[in-house]
């Protein structure tokens, strides 16, 4: 099973660049996109198709905005649009597949880089889906939750980590709610268990030549429960060609979807 999630930063400006011909490329058996900035009924389904994959969206009320989608070679058992609070699905924020005992989510965490009134929502949200987390780790299905979650882990997850300290993204509190959720919780950071080096990173600012000086943060994760996240035997950031200021997360399971 390969599963690739990206923050798209515009689903038209994605497929402007190139990703859709090379999504259809790579046998993924599930896409997770974040920031699509449209709504559905303004995407040409001929344009915006991979192969015969079935695809499902949840867009934000607010046009040009946020919003997710999942494509899959299987059709889901179910989908769930939204996530049950209304403040966050109104900005798109959170799709759910259901495959078997297996469920593959695309979720995009709110960024609190605009300022004060934005981060306090993100701490908001996280405390809520700590909670959410929680109630799912306990009951009895497999999560692999595919997106942009608007923090760098570690200092291994940052080039300037030392700068970055004071900054959304790499704040004290976010990074202690990361290890709350992998050290206490039980969520496994899947590229962190299959590679360990310095300097991969999924996303380059736009800013001082960040991309061509690998001047990046680690933000897009897949995160899964222990027993699916024991079979990924493959991890890649795939960097040869860019659709984004986010670079792809390409990761393969031993599993059949």
């Amino acid at each position: 099973m390969r599963i690739v999630t990206l923050n798209c930063n515009g689903i038209r400006a994605a497929a402007r660049k190139g990703f859709y011909e090379w999504a259809r490329r790579q046998r993924a058996d599930v896409i997770c996109l974040q920031e699509t900035k449209a709504q559905e009924s303004q995407l040409d389904p001929r344009a915006f198709r991979i192969g015969a994959m079935h695809a499902c969206f949840h867009d934000a009320q607010k046009k040009g905005y946020s919003g997710v989608a999942l494509y899959s070679r299987c059709e889901p058992d179910n989908v769930h649009t939204g996530i049950g609070w209304p403040d966050v699905d109104a900005e798109g924020r959170f799709l759910q597949a259901d495959f078997g005992k297996l469920s593959i989510v695309s979720v995009y965490v709110q960024s609190g880089t605009s300022g004060d009134v934005r981060q306090q929502v993100k701490y908001d949200f996280l405390d809520r889906f700590l909670s959410y987390l929680k109630k799912i780790r306990r009951d009895g299905r497999e999560y692999i939750l595919c997106g942009d979650w608007n923090i760098a882990h570690t200092r291994k997850d940052i080039r300037n980590w030392r700068s970055n300290q004071k900054h959304s993204g790499f704040l004290p509190g976010e990074r202690a709610w990361l290890d709350t959720l992998f050290d206490r919780v039980g969520f496994v950071d899947v590229f962190r268990r299959l590679d360990d080096r310095d300097e991969q990173y999924t996303w380059w600012s736009n800013r001082g030549r960040a991309w061509e000086k690998n001047v990046g943060w680690r933000i897009d994760y897949q995160i899964a429960t222990p027993g699916i996240a024991a079979k990924a035997v493959k991890a890649r950031i795939f960097k040869d060609k860019r659709f984004s200021d986010h670079a792809p997360l390409i990761i393969d399971y031993d599993h059949e979807l």
